[in-house]
């Protein structure tokens, strides 16, 4: 009778051993589906700023980000103003919050294309030359837009590439 206690705690033993094992093996999921942050999640946070700060300054014939966004302008710097604003603070603030690592890659790609939107939406305002046309030159905030969109996305690129 004596027996029975040792091989009860023997099967009490392998049972713990068993949920160790499952919380191991969550951990392990958790940990490849996640991506630490550290500072570049500070600097990120701030390039966003800087790029939100850059939809509310003139980015075409005196309009503003948003308000180029909302279409009130040529359609380049509004294809600018939305993929920044949609990868550029949307994807980062939920790529941000959910840590996941697969979204560090969507705002990597999607920010070099923001990016390129950016220099052609710049370029779209340099080259027109008819008065009273979009093609004054670009305003300060599509400027600092297209830079804000350059920085950012490098920042992603590194975080995503910081897996092994």
């Amino acid at each position: 009778m004596n027996r029975a206690r040792p091989d009860s705690d023997h099967d009490h033993r392998g049972d713990d051993l068993g949920h160790l094992a499952a919380d191991a093996e969550a951990a392990l999921h958790r940990a490849v589906k996640t991506v630490e942050f550290g500072r570049h999640g500070f600097a990120v946070a701030v390039t966003v700023f800087v790029l939100l700060v850059g939809l509310v300054l003139p980015w075409v014939d005196g309009l503003a980000g948003w308000q180029v966004l909302l279409g009130g302008t040529d359609a380049i710097p509004q294809l600018f103003a939305t993929t920044a604003t949609g990868f550029g603070v949307l994807a980062s603030a939920v790529a941000l919050a959910t840590r996941r690592w697969w979204l560090t890659w969507v705002c990597a790609v999607g920010g070099w294309f923001a990016f390129v939107d950016g220099i052609l939406a710049i370029w779209s305002q340099q080259s027109a030359t008819a008065p009273g046309v979009a093609g004054g030159g670009p305003g300060i905030g599509l400027v600092l837009s297209a830079v804000a969109m350059a920085v950012l996305a490098a920042q992603w690129m590194r975080l995503a590439f910081s897996r092994p």
